[in-house]
């Protein structure tokens, strides 16, 4: 699905072929989509900061049209955040705001310490840190996020289950985190969700992204638990989400931000989708 006025296009990076779409004019923003989603989630979004920015969308790997490669370790987002560097890069962008969502935010989290001379600034949407969530694991937030542990079991026992009826299973996940009517997403949008989660590597892709989180990130983060994100930070959470009812969102990053605002967004997890408005006029107000 392209943004109306965008160019599609699809790069090789190292061993992957990483699908994008670019449009506008202006300082270079990357927008990284999360689960179970695809770059389509930044269709109302995307226009809007195309006025003054030039803007980029990318699917992840493992996710859309980019490639899903097969072992658990190519998904660290560690690994994954060097596909949108590479991306950047090879679009001829050296720095860049860096925008992310639920596992595109955790993703560009570890970008911007991996590589802190390339990011300008950070937009980290509707998460915690991932080592906070998994070592202070609440009963509220297993409940809710019990999905992490479903589709990190080993293979096939998650593809075999969510392949039974992948849209029921899906859409699930994007009625589950608060404040959301499957009606609240735009069609087109859902459409190219659906395309894509109907996909069985993609399902498999999915899955190794969670397997990795347990596998290989939590230790990676919690090397890293003394450092901070140098660039200037923005948390948007959604104000009636499952996060913002089991934490004080901003609190979570304050320790780890060196500097950080915040603002709470009306509706649920998927904000992104269900209020693009407000989302962008909150991009515009931090990125200018």
């Amino acid at each position: 699905m392209a943004v109306q006025g965008f160019e599609e296009g699809c790069l090789r990076i190292g061993k992957v072929e990483i699908a994008y779409e670019v449009g506008g004019s202006g300082p270079p923003v990357l927008l990284l989509h999360g689960f179970p989603q695809t770059r389509a989630m930044w269709t109302e979004i995307a226009p809007v900061l195309a006025q003054r920015f030039t803007v980029v969308c990318a699917d992840l790997r493992g996710y859309g049209g980019s490639t899903k490669p097969p072992a658990v370790a190519d998904y660290s987002f560690r690994e994954m955040g060097r596909d949108q560097l590479g991306l950047m890069a090879a679009l001829g962008f050296e720095t860049f705001h860096l925008v992310g969502h639920d596992r595109g935010a955790r993703m560009a989290h570890r970008m911007a310490l991996d590589a802190p001379e390339r990011v300008k600034t950070l937009t980290l949407m509707d998460i915690v840190p991932t080592h906070l969530l998994l070592d202070e694991l609440t009963q509220d937030v297993a409940r809710a996020y019990y999905h992490w542990f479903f589709l990190a079991q080993p293979e096939p026992f998650p593809e075999r289950l969510i392949g039974a009826d992948p849209d029921y299973y899906f859409e699930s996940c994007l009625l589950g985190w608060g404040a959301s009517k499957i009606e609240d997403f735009a069609p087109a949008q859902l459409a190219a969700y659906r395309a894509a989660w109907r996909d069985a590597d993609t399902i498999r892709g999915m899955c190794n992204d969670y397997r990795a989180a347990l596998e290989v990130d939590f230790a990676l983060d919690e090397s890293d638990l003394d450092r901070r994100v140098a660039c200037p930070t923005l948390v948007l959470y959604g104000a009636d989400g499952a996060m913002a009812q089991a934490y004080d969102v901003p609190a979570t990053w304050a320790e780890r931000c060196g500097d950080l605002r915040a603002k709470g967004i009306p509706g649920g997890h998927f904000f992104p989708d269900t209020a693009p408005g407000e989302t962008a006029k909150a991009l515009l107000d931090f990125l200018r």
